[in-house]
């Protein structure tokens, strides 16, 4: 729960966004979504970023990079009340309940997007054919945004703004008032119209009244007004409440003239508890039990809204842009899917219980395997929640970036990077599913067999790695490492399933060389350390992490342990760790074509953790500082337990929000403390 105080003459939050230059910070937002689009929701009850209708369209509102032009649906209390502003999820749910605190009155703002209680899901006229998860059609899917204003104390009088800005605040349109008023007994709830060139939204609205004041409604009358820099007028309004009176705010795709289709209270009663229902089922079959289970849960429930459930992948953030320093230009879109998180996703997946979105993401990137590799024979490294592979990378130059951070991307510039540590961590996705999920097939051992025979051609070739460099191709030793145990997990299935490996010496071969040479060329014997790369002997790298998770190494190997001590180290000692939070590398020291400074990375403070968390089955004395660790990082999670890509050396969160990799990596590293403590017990 987190609270922030508001002066006379100010929205909750307006002194957030005055300290920020207009902007909210990144963690002063939550995140709601029906598993194929989402939106983040400010502490000062504002929607400041939805693409829509999916994760990868244009965005609709995207206020948080671009406060003049990016557009924004906010419902807040008038100016002139000095209220308290708390923000928290609905217990067990992707419910979002802002509250607005004030002496004369509480008000509660409850956003979601609508989900059935059933897991299987349709929209509404879509043939059957269309989705794998339609073989069992239960119910329509809606599209929709709801924003439901409840009063639960005395009275509140609340300001209401919607301006959509489509198609990344290129598109004009135009705005229609279907009702001058929302009155009591008006039958139909349609009251405004957003008309642009490829979208068309309306707005509906919905009221209830509350048993104790029958003669009393709230009046919702909006008025068309033109913002400066915006290609379309939004609407405005301004309500009053009462105990026990809501009003609701519907924004789906504009319907016909012919069609009516009224928005109720029932109704929209009934969607928010299957919705609650929905979520409370989901995240009951969750089978961790261990001492951090609220924020394992949370972060589970984050995953799921990650998820494009019409194919099963799973995009690396729902945001692009959020800048990784302030200012600077490391802003990159993460709505796609990328390979590399794949053996993280299935062995969170298959371990905590969720079977049907592990055989989801297995098929996704089962079928990428089978279908989507490239000339030579070698994988793209990422794709759109569909599948496609064609990805360009464009800048807004338009949009100003988040507190002035340019450019503004969308598309991604990597997609076609080599970055050959993919292939070990997609070979690790598929040994383990074989292990706790279902046997292989066949067909797709089959085409193991191609890739692997590809991976020999590039396995002494240099690449742009994990961290997608932009410019010199180096030997990097995560990547050696990533080819080895694409080898290794090859090898191994091939014996456990007795299928048979013509080419099983050459791999072998390759396997135990790529051993040697780590061994020879990716550690400095003077530094007593692994270095990033066979070409940056003295350059430390926290991706090295990652060799006893995938069992490259023992945990306690010497080699390994001085390269942990060593990264534990702060930067001015030649370490990577600042208030226990660890950095990549140091971009001072190393050139990678981007230019400008970075955060520390959430995801390499948890890899750290569980490094730590497996020395300590041999060296005890690891295990008090690897708990100390993860709790000292969980402290820089947002007020939801939501966690960015970064975090700034001033504690706050940089970088695309939330992520699914930090989300992966702590629930990875809660899982093997729990296991580790109860083992020392």
């Amino acid at each position: 729960m987190a609270a922030s105080n508001c002066s006379p003459q100010s929205t909750p939050g307006h002194h957030m966004r005055q300290q920020n230059g207009g902007y909210l910070p990144i963690e002063n937002y939550g995140l709601i979504g029906n598993m194929r689009t989402c939106a983040l929701v400010g502490m000062d009850g504002s929607v400041d970023f939805m693409c829509w209708p999916e994760f990868d369209s244009p965005s609709v509102f995207c206020r948080l990079l671009d406060k003049d032009r990016g557009g924004y649906f906010s419902i807040q209390p008038a100016v002139n009340l000095n209220c308290t502003t708390k923000q928290q999820y609905l217990p067990s749910s992707n419910i979002l309940q802002t509250r607005y605190i004030h002496e004369q009155g509480v008000v509660d703002v409850v956003d979601f997007f609508p989900r059935p209680k059933h897991s299987k899901v349709v929209f509404k006229g879509v043939k059957l054919s269309a989705f794998r998860e339609m073989t069992s059609v239960q119910e329509e899917l809606k599209k929709w945004l709801v924003r439901r204003v409840e009063c639960i104390r005395g009275n509140m009088q609340l300001d209401v703004e919607i301006f959509p800005a489509f198609e990344y605040a290129t598109e004009p349109h135009e705005t229609v008032l279907l009702q001058d008023g929302c009155v009591p007994h008006a039958q139909q709830s349609k009251t405004v119209s957003f008309r642009s060139k490829n979208v068309n939204l309306q707005l509906d609205v919905s009221i209830d009244r509350g048993e104790d004041h029958a003669d009393k409604w709230p009046i919702v009358k909006f008025k068309k007004v033109k913002k400066e820099g915006m290609l379309g007028e939004g609407v405005v309004a301004s309500i009053e409440v009462h105990e026990g009176q809501a009003v609701s705010f519907v924004l789906r795709n504009d319907l016909p003239n012919h069609v009516t289709e009224n928005i109720t209270s029932a109704v929209l009663d009934t969607q928010q508890h299957d919705t609650q229902s929905y979520w409370y089922n989901w995240i009951s079959k969750s089978k961790y039990k261990g001492r951090w289970r609220e924020v394992v849960s949370r972060s589970l429930m984050i995953l799921k809204l990650m998820t494009y459930e019409p194919t099963g992948a799973i995009i690396a953030a729902p945001t692009f842009s959020i800048p990784e320093d302030i200012g600077g230009v490391r802003n990159w879109d993460y709505r796609f899917s990328w390979v590399r998180d794949s053996s993280f996703t299935i062995y969170i997946l298959l371990r905590l219980g969720f079977t049907e979105e592990a055989d989801a993401y297995m098929d996704f990137i089962s079928e990428r395997l089978l279908k989507s590799r490239v000339a030579d024979g070698g994988l793209p490294i990422m794709f759109t929640i569909r599948g496609e592979t064609d990805i360009p990378e464009h800048e807004l130059n338009h949009l100003d970036g988040y507190r002035g951070s340019k450019p503004v991307r969308i598309g991604n510039g990597a997609a076609f990077h080599q970055q050959f540590d993919i292939y070990g961590e997609l070979m690790d996705a598929i040994y383990l599913y074989n292990k706790y999920g279902k046997p292989i097939h066949w067909d797709l051992w089959c085409t193991i067999r191609e890739l692997l025979d590809y991976v020999l051609t590039i396995v002494n070739e240099p690449d742009m790695s994990i961290w997608e460099v932009r410019n010199n191709k180096q030997h990097f030793t995560y990547s050696k490492i990533m080819l080895w145990v694409a080898f290794d997990r090859g090898l191994r299935l091939a014996e456990k399933r007795n299928f048979p490996c013509p080419n099983r010496a050459k791999w072998l071969e390759a396997k135990d060389n790529l051993y040697e040479e780590i061994m020879e060329k990716g550690y400095n014997k003077d530094m007593k350390c692994f270095v990033q790369s066979y070409e940056n002997k003295t350059m430390l790298d926290s991706s090295i992490l990652i060799a006893p998770l995938v069992f490259f190494i023992s945990p306690n190997d010497p080699r390994f342990l001085n390269t942990m001590d060593r990264i534990m180290l702060a930067p001015e000692k030649g370490g990577l760790t600042s208030t226990g939070l660890v950095y990549r590398y140091d971009t001072e020291l190393s050139e990678d074509g981007v230019g400008g400074r970075e955060g520390a990375f959430s995801m390499c403070t948890f890899w750290l953790v569980e490094a730590m968390t497996r020395a300590s089955v041999y060296e005890p004395r690891y295990l008090v500082r690897a708990i100390n660790l993860f709790e000292n990082m969980l402290s820089f999670s947002n007020h939801l337990m939501m966690f960015s890509e970064e975090i700034s050396r001033s504690g706050e969160q940089l970088g695309n929000t939330p992520q699914a990799f930090s989300h992966l990596a702590l629930i990875s590293a809660a899982f093997n403390l729990d296991r580790v403590s109860e083992f020392k017990r």
